[in-house]
């Protein structure tokens, strides 16, 4: 069983020796190595790898790094001295040198493998044997697992250099893309919606790849241009890295019966999965069948609120397949996401994600990978026909369920005690067609107005946008009043209150992003942390100079262009 210690407020821990002493290695102590690995992790080339849970490597480390930020949220949480991420030890460890790292640290970290369900349908074809046995985490390696103040973190590079699993690519990450997944993720704790998180970010001064992109102003689906950009590594942060594509991995494997031990290492990751991410909930000394449809429930409860939570703050995952999908119920993998600027139930920035995983259908991509979450622990229930039985009632339950937490998010957003279904009808139908912005529609509703014009301040107009319906005033007036007879009994102030606390004025677009990264390549990071600092508190109002800033229409001639408003997988 993992070490659970109580909680404290937490010491501060200011060198690397002292986050040494953390250390505790569950994953690798626990689970199984791969018996082919070399145990010194100079395991950099595409195999196949059959067996075993995880796979000892060794970073590669990025040339001559610099430091580019650090999660100060998440150091502070941690009781992490801010001066530790620029101290030589801390840049060399997470830059991917773990040749010098105090002891007990380990100066190898490891990567894990995984299969790959798209919308619930099994797939193999992107290993590149054909097997499903060389898919897996191609640039991320963990470093680190650690017991901070009685909670386990671990912590994995991105960018990190190959591994097995890298089937033939670099296994590097540039700056643009770290830059991306490094502001994103601690935007969303910030807004309240599960995520791992953001422990530091820093670049090669020197070492760059090439990689497709898009060119100035450049309207192409695909990226039309190959430009070289500099690598580097972030660091994340999560109770764990266990994903749905992993547990069908081992089910996949067990339900073949692809060695002898196949059954064995399932039961062993779904068993491990509980410890790290649901030890608070299921009760250690139960059966593993009953554990099994207790984690199936808590896993249900968790997806549905985090798909709730992504369409209430304006955010599409992009590519939301099951080895995207973390199995502790949060968000994981900033690759092709987007934050939406116009309303549109289609919204989708990823270029191959079509309608599957566009912005309003997150629920069913959603229930698609609850289903391959249960097909996997299914075969641990073969000789359970009533726990089975169990299994298949929560997975059939799974529509209902999340319909009910979208409902719950709606009448949040509108500040109603319980959901209206016309009246969101008529609403959604509005927003299409004036149309509006997502984020700035809720917020300026939040103030209660009390005629239409403050909301104009969220509508798009000119001949981009297609032509207005006529006698939209008059629609949008009476929606206003209809709504307004239906919100809370409560005071204005108390309403407009509890309104903002779930629409926020702030949302990452991405257009805020491109020129950070782009300045950022430059080596000028001032406009990075100014965001970092602005988007870690999107429900304050913040100055002035922040509202005119940030809080406005996205700039019409930025529609439909490359890198801003759609992209490739991000690299």
């Amino acid at each position: 069983m993992l070490k659970r210690l109580p909680r404290e407020t937490p010491p501060i821990v200011a060198t690397l020796d002292e986050l040494a002493t953390l250390a505790d290695y569950s994953l690798m102590d626990t689970l199984n190595c791969d018996p082919e690995a070399k145990a010194n992790g100079a395991d950099h080339t595409p195999r196949q790898v059959f067996s075993g849970h995880y796979v000892p490597v060794s970073p590669t480390p990025i040339e001559n790094p610099e430091y580019v930020a650090h999660g100060k949220n998440l150091f502070h949480e941690l009781g992490f001295a801010d001066s530790m991420a620029q101290s030589d030890d801390f840049v060399r460890m997470f830059s991917g040198d773990l040749s010098h790292v105090p002891e007990p640290m380990r100066n190898v970290g490891w990567a894990c493998g995984y299969a790959l369900s798209i919308y619930g349908t099994e797939f193999i074809q992107q290993c590149p044997f054909q097997t499903g046995n060389g898919y897996g985490d191609g640039r991320a390696i963990s470093v680190l697992e650690a017991v901070i103040n009685g909670r386990r973190w671990e912590m994995q590079l991105k960018g990190g250099g190959r591994t097995p699993y890298c089937r033939g690519a670099d296994g590097r990450a540039v700056l643009r893309s770290s830059v991306r997944e490094f502001l994103a993720q601690e935007h969303m704790h910030a807004l309240g919606v599960p995520t791992s998180r953001s422990l530091s970010l820093y670049v090669s001064k020197t070492e760059k790849v090439r990689r497709p992109w898009y060119s100035e102003g450049s309207r192409s689906i695909d990226p039309d241009v190959l430009i070289s950009e500099p690598v580097a590594i972030s660091t994340r942060v999560a109770p764990s890295f266990i994903r749905v594509g992993q547990l069908e991995l081992f089910s996949r494997r067990a339900r073949k019966q692809e060695h002898p031990q196949a059954m064995e290492e399932l039961e062993q990751i779904v068993l491990h999965l509980i410890d790290r991410e649901y030890g608070d909930v299921i009760d250690q000394t139960l059966a593993t069948a009953e554990k099994v449809v207790l984690l199936a429930r808590a896993f249900q409860s968790r997806l549905t609120s985090l798909v709730a939570n992504w369409i209430r703050v304006g955010y599409c995952q992009g590519n939301f397949n099951s080895d995207n999908c973390a199995a502790g119920g949060f968000t994981l993998d900033y690759g092709p996401f987007g934050f939406c600027d116009v309303f549109d139930p289609q919204f989708q920035p990823w270029t191959g994600g079509g309608h599957y995983f566009s912005f309003l259908n997150q629920p069913r991509a959603a229930g698609r990978n609850f289903y391959s979450f249960c097909s996997a622990l299914r075969p641990l229930l073969a000789g359970h026909p009533d726990y089975l039985r169990q299994l298949d009632e929560i997975q059939s339950e799974f529509p209902k369920v999340m319909q009910e937490q979208l409902e719950k998010m709606w009448a949040a957003k509108l500040g109603l005690d319980a959901f209206h279904a016309d009246l969101f009808s008529e609403l959604a139908t509005l927003m299409m067609q004036a149309p509006v912005d997502y984020t700035m529609f809720f917020r300026e509703l939040s103030l209660l107005p009390d005629d239409i014009g403050p909301l104009k301040k969220s509508f798009y107009k000119g001949p981009i946008y297609g032509p207005v319906p006529e006698g939209m005033d008059k629609r949008w007036s009476a929606w206003l009043t209809k709504w307004k007879s239906l919100t809370r009994p409560c005071s204005s102030e108390e309403l407009t209150s509890q309104m903002k606390l779930v629409n926020p004025k702030y949302s990452l677009r991405e257009w805020f992003v491109v020129p950070a990264y782009q300045q950022a390549a430059a080596g000028n990071y001032a406009l990075l942390r100014e965001l970092q600092e602005v988007m870690t508190q999107p429900y304050a109002e913040q100055s002035e100079d922040v509202e005119n800033k940030y809080y406005g229409l996205k700039p019409p001639e930025l529609f439909e262009v490359g890198g801003f408003s759609h992209y490739s997988c991000s690299s």
